[in-house]
């Protein structure tokens, strides 16, 4: 289907605008999104801005061979009265990526993107929805620890909170990724870009692991999935690992059982266990390191101890 990127019976479905260039173009189309880019949640991401604006380009009769700066720049234009500048900014970075692909593959001579800027757009304030330390304990002890399921879905919600880790790299996990180190136990997560991060243990996430691990008899199946996906008929687990989809409609039912409101999504224990440790006095250099950040600046959009207000404060108001 012209303008979608599809899987199909080991196929790629290409663009139009694609297909037209010929059958070079369309080997290093495909390139693009199964060498090039590593994350899985990066390449969906692109595939579908860059399908988007191929898409424009063929409802204007545009080719690559004759596509300008002055066209992209007005995709980007249209694209800003709709989409947030966020978002803008991450199409325009597909697009750009993709056809200096194209360039160096030698389809196009020049790279019309190129010379494109996207919107000014500076986060200085996380939206990510976090829980406070005592509404985050109120989630853990509220799961029913007397099923699989529960013991489950514990455990890794307090492997994302005292190990900020991604829910990708939690759910990538096997079971010889929870290792012993001398008398220590440890994290060996595997996050964005390729990049292994070892971290140790908390002591209530070492607890609610052992838990699991016991109760789903997996301490054999070294190379099998940690967090594994469950029959929603029996309640067994399966051989196969955790969709992220259906991690994120645990939290909100377990947030629910709990009586939270809080909007959650699957980032939000990254957000809840920073927070909590910059509370606690930790240093956001190491909160940077154990959550895997390249820069103290991302860590510190997780970081939302400047968000709470107490109720002490409220009553300095001396009306």
């Amino acid at each position: 289907m012209s303008g979608e990127i599809q899987r199909r019976d080991s196929r790629f479905t290409l663009p139009a605008l694609i297909v037209n260039e010929g059958d070079r173009a369309g080997r290093r189309f495909v390139e693009f999104f199964t060498a090039q880019i590593r994350n899985a949640n990066t390449r969906a991401a692109y595939a579908q801005a860059v399908a988007q604006f191929l898409l424009w380009c063929e409802d204007r009769k545009l080719t690559l061979q004759t596509l300008e700066p002055i066209a992209v720049a007005a995709y980007v234009e249209e694209l800003g009265v709709t989409r947030s500048k966020s978002t803008v900014k991450q199409h325009l970075a597909a697009i750009k990526m993709l056809l200096d692909w194209m360039v160096t593959g030698q389809i196009i001579p020049v790279n019309p993107a190129a010379s494109v800027r996207g919107p000014k757009h500076v986060v200085s304030k996380g939206l990510t929805p976090y829980l406070s330390a005592e509404d985050a304990r109120t989630l853990l002890t509220s799961i029913e620890p007397s099923t699989l399921l529960g013991l489950r879905d514990r455990a890794l919600i307090a492997v994302m909170t005292y190990s900020f880790a991604r829910i990708t790299a939690v759910l990538s996990m096997t079971v010889d990724d929870y290792y012993a180190n001398g008398k220590k136990w440890r994290l060996r997560l595997h996050e964005k870009g390729g990049k292994r991060l070892e971290v140790p243990v908390h002591h209530k996430a070492e607890e609610y692991l052992d838990a699991y691990i016991q109760s789903a008899r997996i301490e054999g199946d070294k190379r099998g999935p940690l967090f594994r996906a469950s029959n929603r008929r029996s309640g067994e687990l399966k051989a196969t690992p955790l969709r992220r989809g259906d991690a994120w409609a645990m939290v909100k039912r377990r947030a629910a059982e709990a009586g939270l409101t809080h909007k959650l999504c699957n980032h939000s224990f990254r957000a809840t266990g920073i927070t909590a440790f910059m509370a606690a006095g930790g240093n956001i250099d190491k909160a940077r390191k154990i959550a895997g950040h390249a820069s103290t600046k991302t860590t510190q959009l997780y970081d939302r101890t400047d968000d709470e207000i107490t109720l002490d404060e409220i009553e300095r108001i001396a009306i």
